[in-house]
């Protein structure tokens, strides 16, 4: 489901890197009032395990929906036409090498991408670099003259592409000129890698304009997760939705099973994670302040429902968007998300009959501002073995999900 509503003023962000987890604190009334439909002044609701009632569906949100938005202007990427020198920014420190080019200039394809890196065309501080390297804070880049891949011209026609086309339509949740949400499925990649042919950015091939614009992808999920992924259908749409992950516009929201019951039932995870490379595997490790290539990371989590105190389903919604965040997180507090292959580590722990050995993570809801006013709110469903989980389990995926009240920040 999806709909689309007016943007509220974002809330400032306020920094505070203290490790480790601490019970969220609820909202003053005078800042929950507005937010839940509730009167100035009215007492706060709780977001601790005493709250017993559902959030009221009337709400300011859902009254505002009915405005008209207010048009925003264009914005226009312009692409050097020369050798340009750039310096990386705060909010750019330890982003990848592709993933900054993306940043900065949206519509790009990743294999124009790849192209000027692997041929030394981009440097960083005058030496060559792979594309998956981190860059830091003020760190000078040498970029290249760039240019838009010369469109493809689709074959619409042939059997391959309709099923590719039919398969991405079966996933999609929102769309309109701008915007496509789609549900991902788990197990499909969202970007090429080593040996992978079949991914969401190759599908996307068949959904070329008129014009040859390609929809491109704007934010990542892993890929054995499941669920909400944005993709802009035009370089208009691309420039704005970057813009708000980076500037941390976007609300996410994901829905994880773990093991035992998290205590307090409620909090805020604050660490430092840096990656960690050996010879068989990539993972990111909890890492201290001033690590190379360590990069803060802030997720607020909430115990939703438990199953006998053995299983908990947990809601988690992340301030700050690091590689594998949520998964690392949640092995940091000793509840890592159950068939993890990379974080569940737990000795002598055996999966409950019936429950699938597949990550039970869900990119459960994303709220965004629409690049022409307006907020994207779209929610995608458990994927079916997660489903078959809570049907086990006997979870309800109708219950109020506590970290709706989880501060923004």
């Amino acid at each position: 489901m999806s709909r689309r509503i007016k943007r509220m003023n974002p809330k400032p962000r306020s920094r505070d890197e203290r490790d480790d987890s601490r019970p969220l604190k609820a909202r003053s009334a005078k800042k929950a009032g507005p937010r839940l439909g509730g009167k100035p002044g009215a007492k706060p609701p709780r977001f601790a395990s005493e709250r017993t009632e559902r959030r009221t569906p009337k709400s300011a949100v859902e009254k505002l929906a009915q405005e008209k938005p207010e048009p925003v202007k264009p914005v226009e990427v312009l692409l050097p036409t020369k050798v340009e020198t750039v310096k990386v920014t705060a909010d750019e420190n330890n982003m990848r090498v592709d993933r900054f080019l993306e940043a900065r200039f949206p519509g790009l394809s990743f294999s124009h991408i790849q192209r000027v890196v692997r041929k030394g065309e981009l440097r960083v501080d005058g030496k060559r670099v792979d594309s998956k390297d981190r860059l830091e804070e003020g760190q000078s880049v040498r970029i290249p003259p760039l240019k838009l891949d010369t469109p493809k011209a689709p074959n619409p026609q042939s059997e391959a592409a309709q099923k590719t086309l039919a398969a991405l339509k079966e996933m999609t949740i929102y769309e309109d000129d701008d915007v496509l949400v789609l549900n991902k499925p788990a197990g499909l990649a969202v970007q090429g890698g080593s040996g992978m042919t079949r991914h969401i950015d190759q599908m996307l091939e068949v959904m070329r304009d008129s014009k040859g614009q390609k929809p491109r992808l704007v934010h990542r999920i892993d890929r054995e997760t499941s669920g909400c992924l944005l993709v802009a259908k035009t370089r208009f749409a691309a420039s704005h939705l970057t813009g708000a992950f980076r500037s941390r516009s976007a609300r996410k929201t994901y829905w994880a099973l773990v093991p035992g019951l998290p205590k307090p039932k409620q909090g805020r995870i604050s660490t430092f994670l840096a990656k960690e490379e050996s010879e068989d595997d990539t993972i990111m490790r909890i890492a201290q302040h001033g690590d190379e290539g360590a990069s803060h990371a802030v997720t607020y989590y909430a115990v939703v429902e438990t199953a006998g105190n053995k299983l908990t389903w947990v809601s988690l919604k992340p301030v700050t968007g690091r590689t594998h965040q949520l998964r690392a997180h949640m092995e940091h507090i000793g509840h890592p998300i159950v068939g993890d292959p990379k974080y569940f580590n737990i000795e002598n722990w055996q999966l409950p009959g019936g429950l699938q050995n597949r990550l039970h993570l869900l990119a459960r809801r994303i709220v965004i501002p629409h690049p022409r006013g307006g907020v994207i709110d779209a929610t995608a469903p458990l994927p079916q073995h997660m489903q078959q989980s809570w049907n086990l389990l006997g979870l309800d995926a109708s219950r109020f999900d506590p970290i709706e009240n989880a501060p923004e920040e």
